[in-house]
């Protein structure tokens, strides 16, 4: 079940096994975490399969998963919880940190730099020992059931110029780095997720590769297994991968004209 709201709120409570191939002690690191009630940050480029890991520990662990797209305008009322006036007064409704305290689900925060350093604040009493929240506008201190784990996520490489998390934010968490899976084991995502054979992903990987290596001639963001995936759906679709790439990597990637015709070129070269 699914439930958008305003500020890019979802929920998973079903049991249906979300794919995930690990690339380390990922797995194991996150079930001692959470069974030591720790909190948890992960690092890594966009579309690297962060988001999907955090569900698929979710499922594994039985546990109930609200995620939050972070954004600059999420405040902490947001996270939190506020009044709403009524017909017949006003009542009080939890935000989706509140619920995740109180239900002893996962709250997995996405992009967290991304809201405003006055909302990430409300999230240390729950990161370090005390696994409380005070919520001022009612007097209630909500205490964390059995199951509640804090994730959160980010983007160092994107932030590392514009935003970054305080230190006193950064070492209540412990850290998992991930980054774009070797070789091999990205063309086997590509193939299972986007459902094309081992030679197209084969030549998709290929090429993000490559065109990884652009990052220093220009390319603000390389192309994430997330892109591969949705240029091999694609294909899959019988899109000609030439056309397919163009709209799903190239495209997304840059509108510089030079950066575009030399990613173009790669394709060419990619998909004879």
């Amino acid at each position: 079940m699914n439930i958008v709201e305003p500020i890019g709120l979802s929920e998973q409570h079903d049991n249906k096994e979300p794919w995930y191939l690990p690339t380390g002690q990922e797995v194991e690191v996150f079930e001692q975490c959470h069974a030591r009630q720790l909190a948890v940050l992960l690092k890594g480029p966009t579309g690297c399969g962060k988001t999907r890991f955090v569900e698929y520990m979710a499922w594994r662990l039985g546990r109930p998963l609200i995620t939050i797209a972070c954004h600059d305008d999420l405040t902490a009322s947001d996270l939190i919880g506020r009044f709403l006036v009524r017909h017949d007064g006003t009542q009080w409704q939890d935000g989706p940190l509140t619920r995740a305290l109180r239900e002893g689900a996962i709250c997995y925060l996405d992009e967290v730099v991304e809201a405003r350093q006055d909302t990430i604040v409300v999230l240390h009493p729950l990161a370090d020992h005390r696994r409380t929240l005070p919520i001022d506008k009612t007097g209630e201190t909500v205490a964390a059931a059995e199951g509640f784990q804090l994730v959160v996520s980010y983007n160092p490489g994107y932030q590392r110029m514009l935003k970054d998390l305080k230190p006193s934010t950064r070492q209540r968490f412990v850290g998992l780095d991930f980054d774009f899976p070797p070789l091999d084991q990205e063309v086997q995502i590509v193939s299972q997720e986007g459902g094309v054979d081992y030679a197209n992903a084969h030549a998709l990987v290929s090429l993000a590769v490559r065109l990884r290596a652009l990052r220093d001639r220009g390319l603000a963001e390389v192309p994430s297994t997330r892109l591969l995936i949705a240029a091999a759906r694609l294909i899959d679709s019988g899109i000609d991968p030439k056309l397919a790439c163009q709209t799903a990597i190239v495209a997304p990637l840059s509108d510089d004209p030079t950066l575009g015709s030399a990613m173009r070129d790669l394709v060419d070269a990619m998909f004879i």
